[in-house]
């Protein structure tokens, strides 16, 4: 899956699933100030990466991750 792929698929889920403001998504968005969003949120995201990306998030592993670029490069990490 390229990189593209990656974006293109949390930029859907983003504004479908979350229904994020498409204006509030870009690199380095922060997660949390930017986005808004919550823990709630961060729940709803690990079940989505599952099942769109085949992988499930391990506790602590998105320690540190706080914008969206590096979410993008997290994903990459586990599917590319």
């Amino acid at each position: 899956m390229t990189r593209q792929e990656i974006e293109e698929k949390v930029r859907a889920f983003l504004v479908d699933d979350l229904e994020i403001d498409e204006d509030k998504i870009f690199d380095e968005a922060k997660l949390k100030d930017d986005m808004g969003l919550d823990s709630l949120d961060f729940v709803d995201i690990v079940v989505i990466v599952e099942r769109d990306f085949g992988f499930k998030i391990k506790p602590g592993e998105m320690q540190g991750v706080t914008t969206l670029s590096q979410f993008y490069d997290y994903i990459e990490s586990k599917v590319g």
